[in-house]
């Protein structure tokens, strides 16, 4: 009796007919934001994108690598300021983003938005209706459509140079800070002596000029400077004065050189003498490991970890590989060493604060840091090398080694990682690997630590202070600047020629374990 009366129950179809649509408010809402490229400092008005951690219609997580971004100075990992979809990436890789230029555009529920809107900008807005057709009367959702509206750009495109409807009148503005060109390209045309302004429009993206219009633009120069018997006549252009603007890691150093007339330089050189060290580095040579040199990889007829497991050296990437060692690596690890018996050498000012009275302080730090100066296709470099006592000599040219080849990069790989904020309390300048000097004038900037030495090149004398005939030793000038307020110079004299008994006596490593 009660089954049938059921049974009609469950199959009426009234239970699902109110279901065919739902309401506009019950819908979610979602907002279409554009992030933008955040101010991150020291003059950088512009970044190129390197890397893009998240592809388009995928789905970010607060947090989240959302891309990586590189300056003439370091690379930025950026995160993602909320949950939601990456719509759109405005700015590929490779290309060039100005500071508060939108990167990509990310699709987030209304309600979640947090407190990040200086670096956010409403691009559309999308609610999720109900559609006005419906594909099945009985059909328990409904369809939905989403409108979205990105904005597009009216301005017309500018014509290249090489355009034959091309002509400097037309022109809005040649002004080179208004050129689209990414750094690398910058300091390409700044090599060959070529003023971007001359060429104002370039083949890429938005009139982005690129090294192949460079190299078209001085294909053309040279063709049209040729005469009819083929000889060649001057260019106008190189007897004009031209304006040449300073890159952003020239101008951080012209802003850094400018900050070092605060700091008092005391000054101190003298030689040292490598003869011992010269005599020591061909059997340093013979005896690199093999995970520094796979090329010396053993071939002894018995494996050594037949009995047990030998302790497995960490992989080196072959950038940081070598075959044979410089006199720097061994004088970076005796002047580690000293330092180690000098605190002050490894001691970094912290400036007092005005609610303080303006006292400043002295930080010791445990290890020696020490800053090497790089000079790089884009400009000057002071990678850092943390903890330099703890390292071998071979590991420490294995750090020089892969830092010289991050720095050959264009543009430059060389990260925070390598260059922290913390810095270095020594810094060292090897002039010596350039010029001919035995002597320099290094100069000390603020935050650059407490003292810098240039080491100049090494040099063959004939040295009579040894005997009355004399002796034919190697000798290499260093130049110390050290600041003043921190460092007398006693002090200073004095740990140099502490430094010179490690140096000219390199046994001393041998005995204390090196």
């Amino acid at each position: 009796m009660l089954i049938r009366p059921l049974r009609l129950l469950l199959t009426r179809p009234t239970v699902i007919s109110h279901f065919h649509t739902f309401p506009a408010c019950w819908s979610s809402r979602k907002v279409l934001q554009k992030f933008k490229l955040a101010d991150i400092g020291e003059g950088i008005t512009e970044c190129e994108v390197i890397k893009w951690s998240v592809k388009e219609l995928g789905t970010i997580q607060s947090f989240d690598p959302l891309c990586e971004v590189q300056s003439d100075k370091a690379s930025v990992e950026i995160t993602s300021p909320f949950d939601g979809v990456v719509k759109e990436i405005l700015v590929k890789e490779g290309e060039v983003a100005k500071v508060g230029q939108g990167l990509c555009v990310i699709e987030v529920d209304e309600e979640v938005l947090g407190t990040s809107e200086e670096l956010v900008e409403p691009a559309s807005l999308t609610v999720l209706e109900p559609s006005h057709t419906m594909s099945d009367s009985k059909s328990p959702q409904g369809t939905f459509r989403t409108e979205q509206t990105l904005e597009e750009s009216s301005s017309p495109r500018r014509l290249h140079p090489m355009d034959p409807n091309y002509s400097h009148a037309s022109v809005p503005n040649s002004n080179q800070e208004n050129l689209l060109a990414k750094p690398s390209v910058r300091h390409y045309a700044r090599q060959r002596q070529v003023d971007l302004a001359l060429l104002s429009s370039g083949s890429g993206r938005d009139g982005r000029i690129e090294k192949k219009d460079i190299d078209a633009f001085l294909s053309q120069g040279v063709s049209s400077v040729l005469g009819d018997s083929g000889s060649f006549i001057p260019p106008a252009q190189a007897e004009q004065e031209v304006i040449v603007e300073l890159g952003r890691t020239r101008y951080g150093m012209w802003k850094a050189m400018t900050q070092s007339l605060e700091v008092p330089h005391f000054g101190y050189s003298t030689s040292l003498d490598l003869t011992s060290l010269h005599s020591l580095l061909p059997t340093l040579n013979a005896h690199i490991p093999e995970h520094f040199n796979p090329s010396k990889a053993s071939q002894l007829p018995v494996n050594a970890s037949a009995l047990y497991p030998a302790p497995s050296q960490h992989p080196v990437p072959e950038s940081a590989q070598f075959t044979r060692l410089t006199y720097l690596p061994i004088l970076l690890k005796t002047l580690a060493k000293a330092m180690m018996a000098w605190p002050v050498l490894r001691s970094s000012i912290t400036p007092g604060s005005v609610n303080a009275g303006g006292k400043p302080t002295l930080t010791i730090r445990p290890h020696a840091d020490i800053a090497v100066a790089l000079s790089t296709p884009t400009g000057l470099y002071a990678p850092v090398i943390p903890r330099a006592d703890t390292h071998s000599i071979y590991s420490l040219t294995s750090q020089l080694k892969h830092l010289s080849f991050l720095g050959r990069q264009v543009p430059c790989a060389l990260t925070s990682k390598e260059m922290p904020k913390s810095g270095a309390t020594v810094s060292v300048s090897n002039i010596g690997a350039i010029g001919d000097a035995e002597y320099a004038h290094p100069v000390l900037v603020p935050g650059g630590g407490v003292a810098i030495v240039a080491i100049g090149r090494a040099r063959w004398v004939w040295d009579v202070s040894r005997s009355e005939s004399g002796e034919r030793r190697l000798k290499v000038g260093v130049s110390w600047s050290a600041d003043h307020r921190v460092l007398e110079g006693a002090e200073l004299a004095a740990f140099v020629e502490y430094w010179r008994t490690y140096v000219e006596a390199p046994e001393r490593l041998i005995a204390e374990g090196i």
